[in-house]
């Protein structure tokens, strides 16, 4: 096992390509060590210079009514009646803090979705 830093983009390609050649290791050798250092090295590695924005907060509260099956009308009770849960999916209307508290304690969704503006 000779595992360096990844540093650069061909340091990173490098360490995808052996990944896949040790994709398919028995779980119990020194090549799923190996496998588990590259990835956590390329996890650090991507999340560094690919980072993932978080989604919209509209986007966010509609994928949550859509896991959930919930109406507009019933996503209204968090954002304060139906009209207002229109004009808000609309994007006619910003969030309030008071909704974003409600969506985020009683729907769960991630806090920092809701608050990306």
């Amino acid at each position: 096992m000779n595992i360096k830093p990844i540093k650069t983009e061909a340091d990173y390609q490098e360490a995808l390509g052996r990944i896949d050649a040790l994709i398919d290791c028995p779980d119990d050798s020194e090549e799923a060590d190996e496998l588990d250092v590259l990835s956590i090295l390329v996890e650090n590695y991507e999340s560094e210079h690919y980072p993932i924005a978080p989604p919209d907060p509209i986007d966010a509260i509609r994928f949550r009514m859509d896991q959930t099956g919930m109406s507009e009308k019933e996503i209204g009770v968090y954002l304060g009646g139906e009209q207002t849960a229109e004009a808000i999916l609309s994007r006619r209307q910003p969030l309030t803090l008071d909704m974003i508290k409600r969506l985020y304690q009683q729907l769960h969704i991630p806090a920092e979705s809701l608050l990306a503006y």
